[in-house]
């Protein structure tokens, strides 16, 4: 019998230790729940600057793709001391990035296959027109003979056709890219967008 009750009893001082510990538990957990009425925003802000010297904000991606791209060269003219202020055209990449969308969005294309190549037939309506046309001649006078792809581009009622004249070995792939895939190919519009915000002739 007395072995029986110094059992007992050290198994009822255990549960009231277990549970001690229990309650301890949850009032800490309680205390560090954040409050985000009381966060030290500033604080938080420079941790993650201190922390992670790659990236100084916790996600990367500003939001729409044209404010990105507008944003990222204008940290870049921000970086550059010798920025030339007077000839900065933001306002002209702005406008060359909503044509961009235009076209890729609301443009009907009509592709055919000519002998070395294609030729593209590119409309749309009142508003799209414009687009359309600054679009082409631009992108044909820019990436004329890149890759020795020739390319040519004239004003029709509607927009604009372009002609694409490629080596044999691309015969393929002009006709597969389509004019989307021909207009968005290689990595020229980053090249072209910097000339252009920064003040030079993107098209010399």
């Amino acid at each position: 019998m007395k072995s029986s009750f110094i059992i007992q009893s050290k198994l009822i001082i255990a549960g009231l230790i277990v549970s001690a510990i229990g309650v301890t538990g949850i009032v800490l957990a309680k205390t560090t729940i954040m409050d985000h009425s009381t966060m030290n925003h500033n604080k938080m802000m420079h941790n993650t600057k201190t922390n992670n010297k790659k990236s100084s904000m916790p996600v990367l991606e500003p939001g729409q793709s044209a404010f990105a791209a507008i944003a990222e060269i204008v940290t870049k003219l921000e970086s550059n001391p010798n920025t030339n202020w007077n000839v900065v055209n933001i306002k002209g990449l702005r406008e060359h990035l909503r044509d961009m969308n235009i076209v890729i969005i609301d443009a009907v294309t009509v592709a055919k296959e000519i002998d070395g190549g294609m030729q593209f037939t590119v409309t749309g309506n009142a508003d799209v027109k414009p687009s359309i046309r600054r679009m082409t001649l631009a992108h044909a006078t820019f990436m004329n003979n890149v890759n020795g792809w020739e390319y040519k581009a004239k004003k029709i009622d509607g927009g604009a056709v372009v002609t694409v004249l490629v080596p044999p070995q691309d015969q393929a792939k002009i006709k597969a890219l389509g004019f989307f895939g021909m207009i968005a190919s290689s990595s020229h519009h980053q090249l072209h967008h910097w000339m252009m915000a920064s003040g030079k002739n993107a098209h010399d």
